[in-house]
């Protein structure tokens, strides 16, 4: 006869070991997507300007969403993930329009007109707009939030203070909108449907591609029929890293965190996008330039203190 065991004291359900594995699993994830964040969406800025060398802005957009939305997408069938329903796809048209098509196609045409510097100082005021839109859902930030936003804020306005950039009226005001579109479509999308995981980023991007395309070929845009090496370089690379590596971190992180942090990035993309500059493009950094990157690092971190004293 098997020996018996006293009775287990563990009332610890499946359901809520599960909710400690996610819990565990986004305390380790999201540091590394808000890493990527703010690295690789950070270079985007140069990696847009080199591809403008020989490609159109709206059709740069559309190709580049285009390829690494039919790749990703593929992959993940043939792993086996189901295809999103009818209602999972209008909601993730909607925020890929928002967030890719406004959000990116909108920075691309206006780095025509303005530095890549200038675009990324500008799209840093997008979680003000965040916060804002978030507000209206009943989802204001905390106070110690608050003051990060404003600290980034401050520090974005020294940075552009010592950047010697200068931009066009169209430039700027199509900067703003791309700010306020993707912060719209990022607090929006919170509170949708949306398709699984990874199929999330495909979905939007695929959904996205088709509208720039359209938009891009409307507009009398045509593809070089001989583009310059760094700019076909540069398009493959916001294809793969800009686009699926750092697409699907945001995603992530805007599922696992609250809006302060998972924007955050626009804040940290202004002073990388800067050092991108030095280093590959012989820019000139500034002791504003210094201040305002230091000044907006210590925005983030408080940001980020307010998220961890928060959830404890």
């Amino acid at each position: 006869m098997p020996p018996r065991f006293p009775p287990m004291t563990d009332t610890t359900t499946p359901s809520t070991a599960g909710a400690a594995t996610v819990a565990a699993d986004a305390r380790l994830l999201v540091p590394l997507a808000l890493f990527a964040l703010y690295v690789i969406w950070g270079s985007t800025y140069l990696g847009i300007r080199f591809a403008l060398e020989s490609y159109p802005p709206f059709l740069l957009a559309g190709i580049r969403f285009l390829g690494a939305g039919i790749a990703l997408f593929a992959f993940l069938r043939i792993r086996g993930m189901a295809i999103p329903t009818t209602r999972q796809w209008r909601n993730a048209a909607i925020t890929g329009v928002l967030l890719l098509g406004f959000g990116n196609g909108l920075v691309c045409f206006a780095e025509q007109r303005v530095s890549s510097g200038i675009a990324a100082v500008a799209v840093a005021s997008m979680p003000l707009f965040a916060a804002l839109f978030a507000g209206m859902y009943g989802e204001w930030p905390t106070r110690r939030e608050t003051v990060g936003l404003v600290i980034g804020f401050v520090g974005v306005v020294v940075l552009n203070l010592g950047s010697g950039l200068s931009g066009s009226r169209i430039g700027a005001i199509t900067l703003l909108v791309a700010a306020m579109s993707w912060a719209f479509g990022s607090v929006w999308s919170r509170r949708q449907d949306m398709p699984p995981g990874p199929v999330n980023t495909a979905a939007q991007m695929l959904c996205a591609s088709v509208a720039m395309l359209l938009v891009g070929f409307a507009t009398g845009e045509r593809l070089p029929a001989h583009p310059a090496v760094r700019a076909t370089v540069a398009l493959v690379y916001l294809a793969i890293f800009g686009s699926i590596v750092a697409f699907s971190a945001y995603l992530y992180v805007l599922k696992h965190a609250r809006p302060a942090l998972a924007t955050s990035y626009a804040y940290v993309n202004p002073p990388v996008a800067v050092l991108f500059g030095v280093l590959l493009a012989g820019e000139h950094v500034g002791p504003y330039d210094l201040a305002g990157m230091a000044i907006i690092l210590a925005g983030v971190g408080v940001i980020t203190l307010a998220r961890q004293r928060r959830s404890r």
